[in-house]
């Protein structure tokens, strides 16, 4: 099975700490690496685990505050220096085509590099053979989407079966994927017999929001749910006024989707030094919960 591998570049909130760097995650799956934000000094966070931005293939943008998106010149300039030869595809909410046009007129960039940006709302905003994204629309100050990476479910053959019947290895397996029987030495294989389907996997990413309906529906049966939690949960009418999460919503959110794993980023600076309140609250709703750190790599 194909990994889908998953790096924290950034897990802080709108103040970086010395821990804690800017939102920035990196989902890399077969020939793709798709930067979900690019916080401020997330092209460092690259080099620290020893990959090139160049690497990059797609970014998606949550919304335009300044703590999700200062790191694209920076970026996009060290892509253009190092010859970057594909297109990068940037995605957003509403008027992400207006503020990319205002970014370039704020500094001199040097070279060229191929952009393509696509403007975005709910529902599926890409396909691919292998895999599809979906938007959702959240509730925060300006414009924010959550994301899922949602891996297609694959048809696979039972190897055992093939050896107990003595198939050989052939064109024919190729039918078989497709579902249809086939012929054998006069013998019919029955493809239902043989054949099985492995689920996709899922990421969900929700970050800045307000509580509400919408983010555990969209977030149904991820693998991980990537979830912001800015407030412990003796703040919620802060979190509320300002429109992000509390530890224990996030972990609401969780459990209504029945997610199988949560971790919780965009920590405020005032648990620098005491992280474990925030995830000892949310482990009291939903267990499997873990607080994510900058750099840290997990693999499904």
């Amino acid at each position: 099975m194909e990994k889908i591998n998953l790096t924290f570049l950034g897990t802080g909130s709108s103040v970086p700490t010395k821990n804690r760097n800017h939102s920035a995650f990196l989902i890399s799956y077969k020939n793709e690496n798709i930067l979900f934000d690019c916080g401020e000094g997330t092209q460092r966070q690259f080099r620290k685990i020893d990959l090139s931005p160049t690497k990059i293939t797609r970014l998606f943008i949550t919304h335009w505050h300044g703590d999700h998106v200062l790191g694209i010149p920076g970026i996009l300039q060290t892509l253009a220096l190092n010859n970057y030869q594909k297109t990068l595809h940037i995605y957003g909410p509403k008027n992400t085509k207006y503020f990319m046009s205002k970014m370039f007129e704020t500094f001199v960039f040097f070279g060229k590099i191929n952009i393509d940006v696509h403007e975005i709302s709910s529902g599926k905003v890409l396909e691919s053979d292998d895999f599809i994204i979906e938007a959702e629309k959240m509730v925060h100050g300006p414009d924010c989407l959550a994301y899922s990476f949602i891996e297609k479910d694959k048809i696979r053959i039972d190897k055992k079966k093939l050896k107990k019947l003595r198939i050989p290895d052939s064109p024919l397996l190729r039918e078989l994927q497709k579902g249809r029987d086939i012929k054998i030495n006069g013998k019919t294989i029955r493809a239902k017999n043989i054949v099985y389907k492995q689920p996709g996997r899922k990421i969900t990413i929700v970050l800045d929001t307000r509580i509400n309906d919408k983010a555990s529906n969209f977030a149904k049966g991820a693998d991980i749910l990537i979830a912001e939690s800015s407030h412990a949960s003796e703040l919620e009418n802060e979190a509320y006024e300002y429109k992000h999460l509390t530890s224990t919503q996030a972990a609401t959110i969780a459990k209504k989707a029945k997610a199988r794993a949560l971790y919780l980023v965009h920590l405020s600076q005032r648990y620098e030094h005491n992280s474990q309140l925030i995830e000892k609250q949310a482990k009291s709703i939903f267990k499997n919960t873990k607080i994510a750190h900058d750099l840290e790599r997990i693999s499904i």
